[in-house]
């Protein structure tokens, strides 16, 4: 994904601030986690999963093809092996529109 400056400095999240930001169960986190090579976490020494921002931008690209497209996760599996930037570029698109609709939102009820 392209480089987005109002990105957190973060460098590690935890599995349950990555279930947060999808609004999903940790252990939805785990499963694609399994399912899906792209996603590698580092763990720690008590052996808890440290997400990184491109496990973050991956994650974002499984949720559009999985939830928001339909796809099964066997779909999924083989868009992301046939056509990862595709599937890249839509899920950008996806979140550029979900940020204008927000800010679009926002300044409705501040009008109010």
């Amino acid at each position: 994904m392209t480089t987005d400056p109002f990105k957190s400095a973060k460098l590690y999240y935890s599995i349950g601030e990555v279930a947060k930001m999808f609004n999903v169960n940790t252990s939805l986190i785990r499963f694609w986690e399994n399912e899906f090579d792209i996603i590698k976490p580092k763990k720690n020494k008590k052996g808890n999963r440290l997400f990184t921002q491109q496990d973050i931008d991956n994650f974002h690209i499984i949720f559009n093809l999985v939830k928001e497209r339909g796809y099964t996760l066997q779909g999924a599996k083989q868009k992301l092996r046939k056509n990862k930037d595709e599937a890249v570029i839509n899920a950008e698109i996806v979140n550029n529109l979900k940020k204008i609709r927000k800010t679009l939102v926002d300044l409705g009820n501040s009008l109010d």
